[in-house]
This record gives C-alpha cells, sequence and structure tokens, in this order.
C-alpha cells in the first residue's frame, strides 16, 4: 500500500488505477482497497470511493466515531477534493464551472447521464494546466462541488472532451490514446474529525 498520511484515526491512501474501492458482488472481484487496507488496519471502514478506473488519495477511518465524522463532512461538502485529468482535444476556454444534473442510465448501468428533468444537481469546476499542441490533448485540473458517480467523466465529455483511456464514455479512438483512465485525484483537504487541525494530503499525477 501507498499511504500518504497515518495517524491513530485515519489514514489516507493511493489507490492505484484498476482496484475496486469496496468489494463487488461476483467473486472475482473481492480483491478491493478496503479489503488490503483491513489486512494492516483491521478496524479500517471506507468512508467515500474512487471509480475503478481512477487513482488517487482516498481517505479510510480507523474507528466508528472518525467514520461518522468524516461521513459527515464529506456529505456536507467540507472536504476540498481536485482532480487532474488529460482530455481529448484542446479546450478552448481557459477555466469554467459545468453545472449539469446527472442520473444514472438504468438500461446501460453503471452508467451516468444528462437530465435536466429528473437528474441531481451536479457542479464541477475546471481550468487549464497545460496544453500539449502536438498531441492536440489538454491537462485540467478539476475542483467538483458535488461527489455523483462518474461525474467529471460525464462533465467533461459533455464539453466534447473525452478522458482519454475512458472506456465507459469515450470513442474508441480516445479509449486508445491511453492504457488506463487519465484521472487522478490528487488533492484532499478536511479538518481532522479529532484534533480539528486542516489536514491537507497530495498524491504525485502518475501521468
Amino acid at each position: 500500500m501507498d499511504i500518504l498520511y497515518q495517524d491513530n484515526e485515519v489514514v489516507v491512501i493511493n489507490k492505484p488505477a484498476g482496484l475496486l474501492s469496496v468489494p463487488g458482488r461476483d467473486e472475482d472481484k473481492q480483491d478491493c482497497l478496503i479489503r488490503r487496507v483491513q489486512t494492516e488496519f483491521p478496524s479500517a471502514l471506507i468512508v467515500h470511493r474512487l471509480d475503478m478506473a481512477t487513482s488517487g488519495a482516498m481517505v479510510i477511518a480507523l474507528n466508528g466515531d472518525v467514520h461518522r465524522q468524516l461521513s459527515i463532512l464529506f456529505e456536507k461538502r467540507k472536504v476540498q477534493k481536485r482532480y487532474v485529468a488529460v482530455v481529448d482535444g484542446l479546450v478552448n476556454k481557459y477555466e469554467g464551472l459545468i453545472d449539469l444534473p446527472l442520473i444514472t442510465d438504468w438500461p446501460n448501468r453503471p452508467k451516468q447521464m444528462i437530465d435536466h428533468d429528473r437528474g441531481k444537481a451536479s457542479r464541477t469546476r475546471y481550468h487549464v494546466m497545460s496544453y500539449d499542441q502536438e498531441a492536440k490533448t489538454t491537462r485540467l485540473e478539476l475542483t467538483p462541488e458535488t461527489g455523483r458517480t462518474h461525474q467529471i467523466r460525464v462533465h467533461l465529455m459533455s464539453l466534447g472532451h473525452a478522458i482519454l483511456g475512458d472506456r465507459l464514455y469515450a470513442s474508441d479512438q480516445v479509449i486508445a490514446r491511453a492504457n488506463r483512465l487519465l484521472l487522478h485525484s490528487s488533492y484532499l483537504s478536511f479538518s481532522h474529525p479529532v484534533h480539528g487541525e486542516e489536514l491537507e494530503v497530495n498524491s504525485v499525477t502518475p501521468f
């Protein structure tokens, strides 16, 4: 395990791409981050999740009281999160807010889709970190203000700039441009549930 931060109440793990956050239903989906963490920290409890294809920082609680307090912080959007993504094409607006409601696309689960009538409010801020003119790609830093499933992936697709390697939402051509989803949880910041001091954790983007 790649431990980014650890004390007696909280551990922050750098989740690799391709690993589930929690076990799935099938027998071949039992290996996951929380079970690996529990081999070293038996009392560990999951607080939030990252998509299987997404890498980066994840907070794990080490007891029930801390789990409840951290869950409240996430529910009340008191946790600051930043992601890095590389997308297809050159994003022409340097920064912006994507404000599009999302709902599960039930016939095509686990896909999500934009639905202005029934969708839940979903907001993602972004700004351009750099352009690769030769490859025609853009590196973005993203700050989700809500935490919907696949939010960043669907929001960027809605701009016409799918994330490289996105096997759920991108075209075959864009999928082929990377051997994994180029989306990484690079930063987390929250008030420590015990002593209240602000805890900031950074994770180096591996692409």
